[in-house]
């Protein structure tokens, strides 16, 4: 199955994190295994650079994120936030899921009709399918 990658997920998977989930790594594992890639929004690039930039990052995350969305074997495609994604996000719950990078990233796995790989409760409690 494929699948669209949270922020902290792909972070988490990059680095080989033990904060993610063993669900969610195998989901992410076989997806990658069987060509079937996994989505990561342009808007995680965003998020990403965003907090390396305030130092809540290292620079090393970004540097990993970006090899991985241009490397044609990491099974990794980043999804464009365009006028499906913002069609999408009337159907997420504002007052459920607040933040808009969050938002945004919701809204593309319901354009994409793919489950959310995601530790976020407020997320999976949105209506969306999720994976954790």
């Amino acid at each position: 199955m494929s699948a669209v990658l949270d922020t902290h997920t792909v972070l988490w998977y990059l680095e080989n994190s033990s904060e993610l989930s063993a669900v969610a790594r195998k989901t992410i594992e076989d997806a990658v295994h069987d060509a079937r890639h996994v989505h990561v929004s342009a808007i995680s690039l965003i998020e990403t650079i965003y907090l390396v930039e305030r130092r809540r990052l290292p620079l090393n995350a970004l540097e990993r994120l970006r090899s991985a969305l241009t490397e044609p074997n990491s099974g990794m495609l980043i999804a464009a936030v365009d006028a499906g994604v913002a069609d999408a996000l009337q159907n997420i719950p504002r007052d459920v899921v607040p933040d808009m990078p969050d938002g945004i990233i919701a809204a593309t796995a319901l354009q994409f009709g793919l489950p959310l790989i995601t530790r976020d409760r407020r997320i999976q409690s949105a209506g969306i399918q999720t994976i954790w």
